[in-house]
C-alpha cells in the first residue's frame, strides 16, 4: 500500500515512516503542501492509497492543502492535528478529509485508522454504492431529497455538498426514517469496521450533517443507543 506522508518535521516523519514500513507501507514523504500536491498530480507516480496530512505545514495552512488535494484526487485523506475542538474537525471533514487523528496519538490507533479508510474507499467515479438501491426515485424526508443513484442531496431544491461518508450516513438513516440505528450498526455499515475508536468520527459526521442541512432536529440522538432520522412535521 502506497502512502503519502505530509509532514514538515523530518524527525517525526522518519520515525513514523519506519513504523509504517514495518507494517508493509511504501511511504513517500512530502515536507510541505506544494510537494504533496506535486506528488498527487495525475501521472506523477502510481496512485496513493492514503494521504496522511499534518495540518501544521510551513508553506500553507493544512486545511487549504486538504481542499486542494480533494480537487485533484479522491484518495482518502487523514488529517493529523493538535486542534482537538469539534469545529476544526468539522471544518476538515467539510473540506473532504475522511478521518482525523489528534496529537498525541498511539501509532497503533493511526494504523487502525489508515486500514479503516483504505477498506472503505469509494471508487473515483463516484458511482459508489456497493449494494445499489433498487428504487428509482429519490428518498424524500420533508424538504430533503436524497438521490441514491447520483449521490446528490437537496434541501428545498438547493444542492447540499456532502462528503462521501456524510452521504452514506444520511442515506442509511433515511432509508428507514424513525428507526433507531445502533452506533455499532452505523459504524459497521458506513465505515465497514467494528473498531470502537470510530465512534468519535461518527459524532463529528452527525454534527457536520446537522450543520450543512441546517436542520439540527433531523438526526436525533438516542442516548446510549444511537441515532435516528426524524421526519419534519408536515
Amino acid at each position: 500500500m502506497r502512502l503519502l506522508l505530509v509532514e514538515d518535521d523530518n524527525h517525526v516523519a522518519a520515525a513514523l515512516s519506519a513504523v509504517l514500513a514495518r507494517h508493509g507501507f511504501q511511504v513517500t514523504h512530502a515536507r510541505n503542501g506544494e510537494e504533496a500536491l506535486r506528488a498527487l498530480l495525475p501521472g506523477e507516480s502510481d496512485p496513493f492509497s492514503v494521504v496522511l496530512l499534518d495540518l501544521g505545514l510551513p508553506d500553507q495552512d493544512g486545511f487549504e492543502v486538504c481542499g486542494r488535494i480533494r480537487k485533484l484526487t479522491s484518495t482518502p485523506v487523514i488529517m493529523v492535528t493538535a486542534r482537538a475542538d469539534v469545529r476544526s474537525r468539522i471544518h476538515g471533514l467539510n473540506l473532504g478529509a475522511d478521518d482525523y487523528v489528534v496529537k498525541p496519538y498511539d501509532p497503533m490507533e493511526l494504523l487502525a485508522r489508515i486500514h479503516a479508510v483504505s477498506r472503505r474507499t469509494v471508487p473515483a467515479d463516484g458511482a459508489a454504492d456497493e449494494h445499489p438501491d433498487e428504487s428509482t426515485g429519490p428518498l424524500l424526508i420533508g424538504p430533503v431529497s436524497i438521490e441514491l443513484s447520483t449521490r446528490q442531496v437537496r434541501v428545498d431544491g438547493a444542492v447540499v455538498s456532502l462528503t462521501r461518508k456524510e452521504f452514506d450516513l444520511l442515506a442509511l438513516l433515511a432509508k428507514r426514517p424513525g428507526v433507531v440505528f445502533r452506533r455499532e450498526q452505523i459504524i459497521s455499515d458506513v465505515w465497514r469496521t467494528s473498531w470502537e475508536g470510530t465512534g468519535r468520527t461518527l459524532e463529528v459526521h452527525v454534527a457536520s450533517l446537522r450543520s450543512k442541512l441546517r436542520m439540527p432536529a433531523l438526526i436525533e440522538t438516542v442516548r446510549g443507543v444511537g441515532y435516528r432520522l426524524v421526519a419534519p412535521a408536515a
